[in-house]
């Protein structure tokens, strides 16, 4: 709009100019009053600005024309000037002003100089545009495994509001607002941003931010690595080779012996379960699986020693704790019996009721009949030890929901605590199927408990076919192959002679079997 309204000016100016020249042929005695305008400013930026002037009458003659400015109203040349350089024939010239303040108030005008002296064009004004801020990384504090403190300080605005400030960081040099940040507040100063969710044993590269209008400002990139944000920790002792047998672990060799470890998310909370089957048995911490060091021992009263004698502990499946975040580090080692509570368990939510614990596969198995409701993980008869599961997804948490039966019926359940911070369980009822039952390939002839025994076991005719056996109803999970090596893989069992039945399917050990008797 402004670039058109200048046009029409000068269009105007032209036809008087032309007018005025006829009239000065025939009247050469006749000069207007030497006069000037400014017209506009353009492309303003945060240091330079462009301002446009128009010669509307010359007089005798200009020796010099241009744009003075300053921050003050009614500028001249005796404060800032830039001389036009341009053609000297042209009515209208541009000027460009550099060097200027960002975010400032100027006056600008233009000017022209002749014999009587220098006369100035209407006043304009414009604001230069901001810059970005200015800010400043501060070290970095406070590193642990998985977080770590930094902050800033936002000393200069840039001529406009801070928005937000922070700090971005990641793994590569000269991490940006695009990467993971903090937002920590507006405006200037000093603040501090708490780094988390981060990698243990990392380098990171950190660097303060603020934003205003113009943009991005950015602090030094500094650097920080964490610190360990998992600690796996080995129990070696004279209980191992006997507690874990069919296994390769031995006695006293801290790489070949059960493990307790930590989170990321907690670092210096390790945890874990060892069984213990002597009827003493003694053990160390090791740090490494090595005996470098450090190892820890008994340092009395729940705490560790770097120079303390072994641990003696009586026969049990204990869950070890050590708080590695105080000095002295503190540990717990509690015998624990596990099993299932819940109303749709047998005791109700009264009690537990015992699964057993099997060396040969590290899990606590048991069958039980389970009706309409939800069940949990208890040991000990106490909710200080309890697990659930929130998804209902075979992961377990400490505490977590109750997990609710998805069928009535007679099921066998399955109990792992042998990976630290990573336990789990399946629940699952069993039926025979097959071309050799009464329903065929169509449904299942369900398998009952027996608990004097701890088997699975169904009595049923069958005729000559083939059968399988399948959990909850579903081709999800299915054992087939040899009676004494039962697999998720295997195929169909065949009935090679028609009669009466029992068949039990062992699933309390490592190794599934089954035995099939004709009665």
């Amino acid at each position: 709009m402004k670039r058109k309204t200048l046009n029409r000016v000068l269009a105007v100016l032209v036809l008087a100019t032309i007018f005025l020249g006829a009239c000065t042929k025939e009247k050469s005695e006749v000069r207007l009053a030497p006069t000037l305008a400014t017209t506009q400013f353009l492309n303003v930026t945060s240091n330079a600005a462009t301002v446009v002037g128009l010669v509307i009458a010359a007089g005798d003659g200009f020796t010099e024309k241009g744009i003075c400015y300053n921050t003050a109203t009614a500028p001249t040349i005796a404060n800032n000037k830039v001389v036009y350089s341009g053609a000297g024939t042209s009515a209208a010239f541009n000027v460009t002003l550099t060097g200027l303040a960002y975010a400032t108030s100027y006056f600008a005008r233009a000017y022209a100089t002749g014999a009587d002296g220098t006369i100035y064009g209407e006043e304009v004004t414009f604001i230069t545009e901001p810059v970005i801020p200015t800010v400043t990384t501060t070290i970095v504090t406070d590193i642990k495994g998985t977080s770590a403190t930094s902050g800033g300080n936002v000393t200069v605005t840039g001529g406009a509001d801070v928005t937000e400030r922070g700090v971005c960081f990641s793994t590569n040099l000269n991490p940006t607002y695009d990467d993971t940040k903090t937002s920590d507040g507006i405006g200037t100063g000093v603040f501090v941003s708490k780094l988390a969710n981060l990698k243990g044993l990392t380098k990171y590269h950190v660097r303060a931010y603020a934003k205003n209008k113009a943009g991005t400002a950015y602090g030094a990139d500094l650097t920080f690595t964490t610190l360990v944000s998992i600690r796996n920790w080995n129990i070696p002792g004279d209980y191992v080779a006997a507690s874990y047998p069919g296994s390769t672990l031995k006695d006293w060799d801290p790489a070949n012996s059960p493990m307790v470890k930590s989170l990321e998310a907690v670092p210096n909370n390790i945890e874990g379960y060892v069984y213990m089957s002597k009827a003493i048995n003694e053990w160390k911490f090791a740090s490494q699986p090595n005996w470098d060091g450090p190892n820890y021992g008994d340092g009395g009263a729940g705490k560790l020693d770097a120079n303390g004698g072994n641990f003696k502990s009586p026969a049990g499946y204990y869950k070890i704790n050590v708080n590695a975040a105080v000095e002295p580090m503190t540990y717990t080692a509690v015998a624990t019996s596990w099993g299932v509570i819940g109303d749709a368990s047998p005791n109700a939510w009264n009690d537990e009721t015992a699964l057993t614990y099997d060396p040969t596969s590290g899990t606590w198995k048991g069958g039980m009949h389970l009706t309409a409701g939800a069940f949990k993980f208890r040991a000990n008869h106490s909710w200080d030890f309890n697990y659930g599961s929130d998804l209902a997804n075979g992961i377990l948490t400490a505490g977590g929901g109750n997990i609710p039966t998805t069928l009535v019926g007679d099921y066998m359940l399955t109990l792992d605590l042998s990976h630290p911070n990573a336990y789990t369980f399946s629940a699952n009822t069993w039926g025979l199927i097959g071309s050799a039952t009464a329903d065929g390939w169509n449904s299942d002839q369900n398998l009952t408990w027996d608990a004097a025994n701890k088997v699975l076991k169904i009595t049923a005719n069958l005729v000559v076919g083939e059968i399988k056996f399948r959990a909850n109803d579903k081709w999800d999970l299915a054992l087939g192959g040899t009676v004494g090596a039962l697999t998720t893989s295997g195929g169909n069992i065949a009935i090679t002679v028609a009669g009466n039945y029992t068949i039990t399917l062992d699933l309390s050990k490592a190794n599934y079997t089954c035995i099939i008797k004709k009665n």
